[in-house]
């Protein structure tokens, strides 16, 4: 299966993410740093840019619309999943004209990917509730059709 270069991007974003929760450095340097030591040939190098600049930027209204639907403290969240939620949420508010379904894959690919064993089903549901108030229009849609 090929893999487009916007979920590349993703894949990229979300490690940088991850470093910067954890390090604290300045999401820039990061992704500098990324852009010149890792493979990016196959990766949409302005998403991974937007991605890495305006998650951070976005922190405080991303976490706000997570923090509701947690049974814990946003902190108690294993890093990785952290960090995929908040890309996901970003994209779900700043993306609609990515569908919604694809946001929940990519973040439970992701999550699959890189997070812990089992993390993939609370990023799922903790995804799919806020696409169900963030894409409100769209998910009674695509229940329609179904």
């Amino acid at each position: 299966m090929k893999i487009s270069t916007r979920t590349r991007a993703r894949r990229l974003a979300l490690q940088g993410l991850y470093e910067w929760q954890v390090s604290g450095n300045a999401p820039s340097a990061i992704e500098t740093q990324y852009l010149i030591e890792k493979e990016t040939g196959n990766i949409d190098i302005a998403y991974f840019r937007e991605l890495m600049s305006k998650v951070p930027e976005h922190i405080d209204e991303l976490d706000e619309k997570i923090r509701p639907l947690l049974s814990r403290s946003l902190d108690e969240i294993d890093p990785v999943e952290r960090a995929v939620v908040r890309l996901g949420t970003y994209e779900l508010i700043h993306h609609p004209e990515i569908p919604y379904r694809v946001i929940i894959n990519e973040s439970v690919e992701l999550v699959k990917m890189f997070g812990a064993e089992q993390g993939h089903r609370f990023v799922n549901g903790v995804m799919d509730k806020l696409a169900s108030q963030l894409r409100e229009v769209e998910v009674q849609q695509r229940r329609k059709k179904s």
